[in-house]
C-alpha cells in the first residue's frame, strides 16, 4: 500500500511539474486576470487526484457502480421498445394501414376465386409480411420499391432453382435460404419476406407446375397491388388525420 501511494504521490508531482499551463501560471504575476487561470489550475489539480483515487480503487478491486452498468445496457436494450422523440401514434396511423391491409387482402382473395379453376392462388403467407413491411413502415429500406421486386423475383427463381437441383427436402430449403440471403445482400435488395419465397416453392406442391413462372407469379404479380394499396394508404394518412 506504502509503495501505491508512493507510486500516486510521484505521478501527481511529475505532471504538477510538467505541465505547460502550470508551468506559464508561475511566470505570470498576480493580477485581476489570472483569476481564470487559477480555476482553471483548481480544476486541473482536482482532476489529477480523482484520477489518483480512482487508481488507487481499481488496485483495491473496487469496481465503479456507473461502469458496470453502461456495460450491461446494450445487453438490456434490445428487449425494450424503441426509443423516439415523436409523440405516440395518432388512431388514424393504426386505423389506415390496418384498413389497407384489410382491402390488399380481400382483393387478392377476389382474384383467388377467379383464378380457383384454374389452381392458382394469389393470397400466399409471405405477402402478408410485405404488408405489414409496406403499409406500417413505408419509409423503412425494406418498402423500397427496387428491394421488393428485385428481392421477390430473385428469391423467388433461387427456390425453383434450388428444388430443381435437390429436389424437395432439406437440402434444397437450405441452399434456398442461404443463397437467397446472398443474393440480397449482393445486390443490395434488403426484403426480408422475400426469403420465405423458397421454401414456400419447394413444399408447396401445388406451385411446382408453375416451375419459373413463380419468379413473376403470384408474389411479384401481387407486389403491383400492394404498392397501389399502399398509396392509398399515405394518402389517406397524410391528408385524414384523426
Amino acid at each position: 500500500m506504502a509503495a501505491q501511494l508512493m507510486s500516486t504521490s510521484f505521478s501527481y508531482y511529475y505532471h504538477h511539474q510538467t505541465n505547460p499551463i502550470i508551468a506559464a501560471a508561475r511566470t505570470l504575476k498576480p493580477s485581476p486576470s489570472s483569476t481564470c487561470l487559477n480555476s482553471l489550475l483548481s480544476l486541473q489539480r482536482f482532476g489529477v487526484f480523482q484520477r489518483a483515487r480512482q487508481e488507487k480503487r481499481r488496485g483495491y478491486g473496487v469496481v465503479v457502480a456507473s461502469s458496470s452498468s453502461n456495460a450491461a445496457a446494450p445487453l438490456w436494450d434490445s428487449w425494450k421498445p424503441e426509443k423516439s422523440s415523436a409523440a405516440s401514434p395518432s388512431l388514424s396511423d393504426i386505423i389506415w394501414p390496418s384498413a389497407g391491409a384489410f382491402a390488399a387482402m380481400a382483393i387478392l382473395g377476389k382474384m383467388d376465386q377467379i383464378l380457383a379453376p384454374k389452381g392458382v392462388s394469389m393470397t400466399i403467407a409471405p405477402l402478408g409480411a410485405v404488408c405489414a413491411v409496406l403499409f406500417a413502415t413505408p419509409s423503412s429500406p425494406a418498402a423500397r420499391k427496387y428491394n421488393m421486386f428485385m428481392a421477390q423475383i430473385g428469391c423467388a427463381a433461387i427456390g425453383v432453382a434450388a428444388f430443381s437441383v435437390f429436389g424437395p427436402g432439406w437440402l434444397a430449403r437450405s441452399a434456398a435460404l442461404a443463397a437467397s440471403i446472398a443474393f440480397m445482400i449482393l445486390t443490395r435488395s434488403n426484403h426480408p419476406p422475400a426469403a420465405s419465397l423458397p421454401i414456400l416453392f419447394i413444399d408447396g406442391v401445388k406451385l411446382h407446375h408453375l416451375n419459373f413462372w413463380f419468379a413473376l407469379f403470384p408474389g411479384a404479380a401481387a407486389c403491383i397491388i400492394l404498392c397501389l394499396m399502399q398509396e392509398v394508404v399515405c394518402f389517406l394518412k397524410n391528408n385524414f388525420k384523426f
